[in-house]
């Protein structure tokens, strides 16, 4: 059987998009977004899945656990602007979620995020991870995921990203804007991948107080415990195996999960002149990445 066809990148109202996050776009645009959501925004590979499931734990964790065993974070957290024929599109998903609040993951820049979030005044969670880990993480993401645009060598790949040529566009515009944001819309929690890195547990108190919830010290910790690396990575409902247009054998859904894994990947050539784009692109913001700990 041919593998199917990986999609073209194209432009989208500004943003590099492929029609998986296009197709349903009326759909995602009129959303209709309720005051307890909670949406999880993030660009591709900089800590989604692991924010899902801390959230997913502090409200779910203890009530029904067949829902930690038979079903995986992407039904229990959907993927909103995601239309893939092999599951229900992210809205429907959404829209038929039986929990409250209702968990729900996005990719999109902040400009395309659909209005009723603003207007409802829900809680979004931002997870921001430097950009050289980040890039790393997508090219091997890219590599295994057929429902990818082809990453070329790991050369190739590099200045695509500097370009901002990859599916939900710049990271540098993503990181920016959606900091941006955060100075004007009080109920954003911007987080960074390298603090969940480092200490967990406090960023897991982090989102509890954000949140308002009374949890537990020994909840917390049974959830910090949980959501360790390797234990996502042999967990079934979180680490994506279960997905067909993923290839295993290129490379895991959750690769590492490490800081400074980029120093295995840049050339000194590369880490100068990406070094000198990020100066260029990063000379108007406040916000401040480590690409170490």
């Amino acid at each position: 059987m041919k593998p199917p066809s990986r999609p073209e990148l194209f432009d989208f109202e500004g943003v590099s998009m492929i029609h998986y996050f296009t197709d349903n776009w009326e759909k995602v645009k009129n959303f209709q977004a309720r005051p307890d959501d909670i949406l999880i925004a993030t660009y591709p590979k900089a800590g989604t899945t692991w924010v899902s499931y801390i959230l997913d734990l502090l409200y779910f964790g203890n009530d029904a656990p067949e829902r930690q065993t038979s079903q995986p974070i992407y039904t229990r957290v959907p993927f909103l602007e995601s239309c893939f024929k092999v599951i229900p599109s992210g809205t429907e998903l959404a829209d038929n979620l039986p929990t409250s609040p209702r968990l729900i993951k996005t990719h999109l820049p902040v400009q395309l995020v659909p209005k009723s979030f603003w207007e409802q005044n829900s809680r979004i969670v931002y997870v921001a991870r430097n950009a050289k880990d980040n890039a790393v993480s997508y090219f091997h993401f890219d590599r295994m995921n057929m429902g990818e645009p082809e990453p070329g060598d790991w050369n190739t790949f590099l200045q695509t990203f500097i370009d901002g040529k990859k599916v939900f566009g710049s990271w540098f515009d993503h990181v920016n804007g959606w900091w941006e944001k955060k100075q004007t819309y009080s109920n954003l929690l911007y987080m960074f991948y390298e603090d969940l890195v480092e200490d967990t547990g406090h960023e897991v108190a982090n989102l509890c107080s954000f949140l308002g919830l009374s949890t537990s010290v020994e909840q917390k910790e049974k959830i910090t415990k949980g959501v360790q690396f390797d234990a996502m990575k042999q967990n079934k409902m979180t680490n994506y195996s279960t997905v067909p247009v993923m290839d295993f054998k290129i490379s895991p859904f959750m690769r590492k999960g490490k800081v400074g894994d980029w120093k295995s990947h840049f050339t000194v050539a590369q880490n100068e002149q990406f070094d000198e784009v990020y100066k260029q692109k990063m000379k108007n913001t406040t916000v401040k990445f480590r690409t170490e700990i």
